[in-house]
């Protein structure tokens, strides 16, 4: 069993509930059930009555602007050097571990 929710954008988060609960993030609800439908036996409910997920086309194309209006990015020669990661740590995405 999982539990998760679907963005605007249409991608979806999953927890997946048990003794090793994980996390997943998935392109769309057809994606998921492609992998995870039991050849239509999983049941997706949601917890909306039907019809009430859509938002209006006006508050969609606010948040492609939201990131701009609460970050403001500075120019690269503005930014200071980054300070060494700690003895042991790898700089960047590269020293994160994924278990599968």
């Amino acid at each position: 069993m999982a539990e998760g929710c679907q963005f605007t954008d249409g991608s979806v988060a999953l927890r997946w509930r048990g003794d090793n609960p994980a996390t997943a993030v998935w392109p769309n609800v057809e994606s998921v059930l492609a992998v995870h439908g039991h050849q239509g036996a999983t049941e997706v409910r949601w917890i909306e009555p039907a019809g009430t997920r859509a938002e209006p086309p006006e508050l969609r194309a606010g948040l492609d602007n939201l990131f701009d209006e609460l970050h403001q990015v500075r120019a690269p020669s503005s930014l200071s050097e980054p300070l060494s990661p700690p003895p042991g740590h790898p700089r960047g995405w590269a020293g994160a571990r994924h278990l599968r």
